[in-house]
């Protein structure tokens, strides 16, 4: 076959894949064999598809082509034979030896002799080959990655792993190049030709199939599918070939030129950029079309030294030369290109990490004041953050103000959960308002008047469902806001008295985002939806002007470059497929797609643009950066680690600082050089309150401003980061640019002398609530929170269980765990409690453990007795099991299998046992003294034990083999108990490891457990009885037998704050009451409970006017604290 006979086969596939023929795609390939789908492939492999693996592999190789072919089948029967055996389906295990593994004995006899053994065992991993041989998903994995390797190195899949670089609906461009052409060959070319088939040539001649029509008075249904990702619609309605009814302009050079007569289509009529005015006086063209028309470039990389004479039929010089604002002037990447801008310009550096204690789902920068940053998160919060201080200044919890004026759907949703997470938050244009999207009906606008002053402004009940975004326009001079849903409807409201406006409806799926923009003084908005459709609206009520799909038909965000002329998107489709693109706003086609972005992605991938230059995109736990005018990547950064897979991103207005969510619940600064200066002359002055409301007045500016070109943004005072002198006066420091000196090392230790341990010594000084209690107390043994934060769970030494929730109210209409409403003691309407099984020795002298399952339904736990399964919501015993010698110790559930739970002993063994086939998987030794802490890491895939003889232990998950270990190092002087417990926890990196000793608090490093750091509080506090992390993982919570808590900084294990038990516990001197246990609220970062020795339980949190514990203290020049294990710190000196 020739080499294009080869590439018109790859345009097929293109055409195949982007019309969703998926089947036919497949069946191309394997027959063809010019491209082998390796994602295809693996789904197959994945999925168990054995047949259709195999069928599919025929097409490029059989069994002994080579010796790479060999191993691949083999591979692929020898795991389908082993899923027979393990499903003990001896006769198909059988078959398949015979008719599929057979054929290799013929090379390697021996070998086919051991699989044939396999039949006579009882289970195939008594062979040591095999002992290891995990589950059926896990095997497949294992096996994919091996066969992955042996396909990449046969050379006869060379140059067939890889798909041709392509733009998108190649072949649709091919077919239109053609008609173009073939219409400029004819001898009396019609203004409106109607094409009507391909299998013939068009010509305009009145006999032909594919002749001219008379142009109808009626509007003409488009034909055939909507246009695909490049913005290639049917033929029939494409470029010059467009019907000839009344106008029915869709291009921005067309709907923007014409607004007002605009009919109502029941579905718009192409794609941006292709409507030939009906106009006769227009359609007269030279045969030789002008070189200077901007508004179509058929030019494509391998036509642009043949196909240099086509052009946009419809459009004649006429239409060229008409006044500037008929037409959008074409974009000139020139003046872009000669930029001064490199990428060193790029915000890369990580300055800070701000701790949110939920998921961040949307932030934005202030446009006046760009210090500021807006946040909202997963739990429904928002929150501003002033950076120079890194101080939270507001915050506001989900709540609706009204909830009586809400229509009885909103009522009735909301009385079934109270909970809501932000979709959007955004700061009007000059920065007086900011918007809050819910993921339940509710927009929130608050008016925003400088530090924590945030006042309600509208309460909007949006949409039905899910208000997915939110935006600022100015449409007649007035300040509107842009608001879509689920409900698939686009609505504009007034700013002031939130008074509807427009509603628009055309959308088929729900509608996931909007952009608001303009040209000229047309004003206009692009929304999208979840099937990937993109339409635009002008502010009549008319309909849509234009329908087409965004690429991949991907979930999709659009936004313009700051000066407004470039139009980008960027979005992921079901299939996990990422496209970041520039659109040709005149053609309504893709104008080029940038290359970089990962396959597979988690979630949206979220963009932003900054400089008029630069693109970035978070994804696969980076930031990736491309220059507007290049296609390739130009350059990434992870941030130091631990951001989302698919993170959101906010550049600040003039690029200089970025934002980037985390995956533990937490924000990443990113700054330039011009942004770290900025930080640091504004970091140590006081906020004033008053410069935002200063420095933006509450009106509307004037359509001028915000139709100025430079200002596509609409209006602020502050278009641009103000000189440095003005960022001083903004921030109440009327000093001299001169008088102003980069922050030294003097100033750095100046700070620290100014810091203060932050110490709680009154009840009036924090929130605290002792839980109540009608059953006889004895000593708090385990402590936790459900995963829901609804409810606290306790384990008392007599191995009673105690359950307090919390009742869902006005006082707390969330219903989570909190001090300022009192839970009730929870029971069954039977009475019964929740008690162990207690073996014939003392229950004082029993080791209690407990582990909840992920969804809250049933606790495992054990009192020196048997193992106990209740049921949360009954009480009741559902059933016991492994009654001691040995005693469980503690108990975890493996975190992607629930029936398989580790289980420490007092014999210092570790079991795995299977709970569904109440079968213990294998044994661990390792330890000397009993198990007394364990943790499992779903990303390093291991086990971490821990032991009353001071040691960690390492466990692989795959094959529960020993890894590592390592004791913890004692400081000087201090001897440990001979049976001190040792507990361990995982950071949410999955990876840092807190080990908790009466003698220290230490942070690992797994799997290699190098100690990192080590915490050894001063000797008069008493030993530390336990801690944990919050649930952000950015504090520590510990707690001594003197009965005080402290607050460490996880990040540098440094004390920030010190709570005396005076300031939570009633004076008695009768009884010495202290903290045993410590819980961490699973969503509140700041809220956690304390288990005493007199049976009591307590939650404590900040005051809600401080909103934490204390203030981290300063890092020393940048440097944190030192981290040699076992050195005194100042930390020591302060307990």
């Amino acid at each position: 076959m020739s080499s294009l006979s080869r590439e018109l086969v790859f345009l097929i596939l293109q055409f195949l894949d982007e019309e969703k023929y998926k089947d036919t795609v497949h069946r191309l390939e394997q027959e063809s064999s010019f491209f082998f789908n390796m994602r295809h492939f693996e789904e197959m492999v994945t999925n168990g598809e054995w047949i259709e693996v195999e069928k599919y592999l025929s097409g490029f190789t059989k069994v002994d082509d080579n010796r790479y072919s060999m191993k691949i089948f083999f591979e692929i029967r020898k795991q389908k034979y082993l899923e027979a055996l393990d499903r003990k389906d001896r006769a198909k295990g059988v078959d398949i030896l015979v008719n599929d593994l057979k054929v290799f004995a013929a090379f390697n006899e021996d070998l086919f002799k051991e699989i044939t053994q396999l039949l006579t065992l009882e289970n195939f991993r008594d062979n040591e080959q095999l002992s290891k041989y995990g589950e059926t998903k896990t095997a497949r994995a294992i096996m994919l990655t091996e066969l992955k390797k042996l396909i990449e190195a046969n050379p006869l899949f060379r140059d067939k792993l890889n798909f041709p670089s392509l733009k998108n609906s190649r072949l649709r461009t091919l077919i239109n190049q053609s008609l173009n052409w073939q219409h400029q060959l004819c001898k009396n070319p019609k203004p409106n030709p109607d094409i009507k088939t391909l299998f013939v040539d068009h010509s305009c001649g009145q006999s032909q199939p594919n002749g001219a029509r008379a142009p109808s008075p009626v509007t003409n249904p488009l034909m055939g599918a909507v246009p695909k990702a490049a913005g290639f619609p049917p033929l029939a309605a494409h470029g010059p070939f467009q019907p000839a009814p009344a106008p029915l302009p869709t291009s921005l050079a067309g709907w923007m030129a014409n607004p007002s007569t605009m009919p109502h289509p029941a579905a718009a009529g192409g794609p941006i950029g292709f409507s030939p005015p009906n106009n006769p006086a227009l359609i007269k063209r030279p045969r030789t079309p002008p070189t200077n028309n901007p508004a179509v470039d058929y030019q494509t990389a391998d036509s642009e030294h043949v196909l240099k004479r086509p052009r946009p039929f419809g459009i004649s010089d006429e239409v060229n030369n008409m006044p500037v604002n008929i037409l959008p002037v074409a974009y000139t990447s020139q003046s872009h290109g000669q930029s001064s801008y490199s990428s060193d310009d790029l915000p890369k550096t990580v300055v800070m990490t701000l701790n949110q204690g939920s998921a961040v789902k949307s932030m934005d920068f202030h446009p006046v004041q760009q210090i500021l940053l807006l946040v909202g998160t997963n739990s429904g919060d928002i929150m501003v953050w002033e950076l120079g201080s890194r101080e939270r200044l507001a915050q506001r919890n989900f709540k609706v103000w009204d909830l009586g004026v809400c229509s009885m759907p909103v009522q009735a949703s909301l009385s079934n959960d109270y909970n809501a997470s932000v979709n959007r938050v955004i700061w009007s244009p000059d920065g007086t308002l900011f918007g809050v999207a819910y993921s339940k009906h509710i927009v929130h606008i608050y008016s925003y008047h400088g530090g924590d002053d945030m006042r309600n402004h509208l309460e909007i009940e949006a949409h039905a469902g899910s208000v997915n975004d939110l935006a600022f326009s100015y449409p007649n001079k007035q300040l509107c806001i842009v608001t879509c849903g689920e409900d698939r409807l686009i609505k504009v409201w007034d700013a002031v008295t939130g008074a509807k406006q427009h509603t628009f409806e055309g959308h088929e799926a729900p509608v996931y985002s909007v952009c608001p923009h303009h040209k000229e003084n047309i004003q206009f908005i692009f929304s999208t939806a979840t099937d990937g459709k993109i339409k635009a609206w002008l502010y009549d009520n008319m309909g849509s002007r234009v329908d087409y799909d965004a690429p991949g038909h991907s979930t999709t965000t659009m936004a313009y470059s700051a000066d407004g002329t470039r139009l980008f998107s960027c979005g992921t489709n079901k299939e996990g497929d990422s496209y970041i693109v520039e659109w040709n706003e005149s053609e309504g086609a893709v104008k080029r797609t940038y290359i970089g972005l990962g396959k597979r992605s988690v979630g949206v991938v979220h963009f932003d643009t900054t400089k008029n230059r630069f693109l970035a995109a978070g994804d696969e736990s980076t930031v990736k950066f491309w220059d507007m005018d290049n296609v390739n990547l130009l350059t990434t950064t992870d941030a130091e680690g631990g951001l989302l897979a698919s993170p959101s991103i906010r550049f600040n207005k003039e690029g200089i600082l970025l934002a980037v969510s985390t995956n533990e619940n937490g924000i990443k600064i990113l700054a330039n050089s011009d942004g770290i200066r900025l930080l640091r002359t504004v970091e140590n002055r006081s906020f004033d309150a008053s410069r935002v409301a200063s420095a933006a007045v509450v009106k509307a500016p004037t359509i001028s401003a915000f139709g100025a070109t430079n200002a596509p943004g609409g209006p602020s005072v502050v278009e641009r980061v103000a000189p440095m002198s003005s960022m001083l006066a903004l921030n109440g420091d009327n000093r001299s640019l001169a008088e102003v000196k980069p922050r030294i090392a003097d100033e750095s230790v100046d700070k620290s002398r100014i810091w203060k341990l932050t110490e709680i010594s009154e009840l009036s000084q924090c929130r605290s609530l002792r839980l109540p209690d009608n059953i006889s107390s004895k000593r708090v043994s385990r402590l936790m929170y459900t995963n829901s934060g609804l409810s606290i769970l306790a384990l008392a030494a007599n191995a009673v269980h105690k359950l307090w929730k919390w009742q869902r109210n006005e006082r707390n209409p969330s219903g989570k765990a909190t001090a300022n409403v009192v839970p009730q003691l929870w029971q069954p309407a039977s009475g019964i409690l929740m008690t162990n099984d207690i073996s014939d020795s003392s229950s004082e002298d029993a080791v209690p453990c407990f582990a909840l399952s992920k969804n809250d339904s049933y606790v495992l736990s054990a009192s020196g007795g048997k193992i106990s399964l209740f049921n949360m919501m009954t009480f009741k015993t559902m059933t016991t099991f492994m009654p001691p010698p040995p005693a469980a110790t503690f108990l975890a559930f493996h975190p992607q299998d629930n029936n398989v739970i580790a289980i420490g002993m007092e014999d210092s063994s570790i079991q795995i046992y299977n709970v569904r086939v109440d079968e213990v998987k294998t044994k661990l030794k390792g330890h000397h003294k009993r198990i007394t802490g364990l943790a499992f890491s779903n990303v390093l895939n291991v086990l971490v034990s821990s032991g009353a003889d001071s040691q960690l232990c390492v466990w692989s998950t795959d094959g529960w083999e020993k890894q590592t270990s390592a004791y913890l190092q004692m400081p000087a002087g201090r001897a440990p108990a001979p049976l001190a417990d040792t507990r361990v926890q995982f950071h949410q990196d999955q990876t840092h490891l807190l080990a908790v000793h009466e003698t220290q608090i230490a942070i690992h490093e797994a799997p290699k457990l190098n100690c990192l750091k080590q915490w050894v509080p001063r000797e008069a506090s008493g030993p530390i009885t336990h801690a944990t992390y919050s649930c952000d993982s950015q504090s520590i919570f510990v707690s001594f037998e003197d009965g005080g808590i402290g607050i460490l900084t996880a990040s540098s294990l440094r004390l920030r704050c010190r709570i005396s038990p005076a300031s939570y516990l009633p004076t008695n001197p009768s009884t010495r009451a202290y903290p045993l246990v410590i819980a961490a609220h699973p969503s509140e970062a700041n809220q956690f409970a304390l288990g005493l020795s007199d049976g009591g339980v307590y939650i404590l949190e900040p005051l809600e006017s401080e909103g934490k514990w204390g203030t981290s203290p300063p890092l020393e020049n940048g440097a944190g604290p030192s981290t040699t294990p076992g050195a005194a710190n100042a930390d020591q000196l302060q307990r």
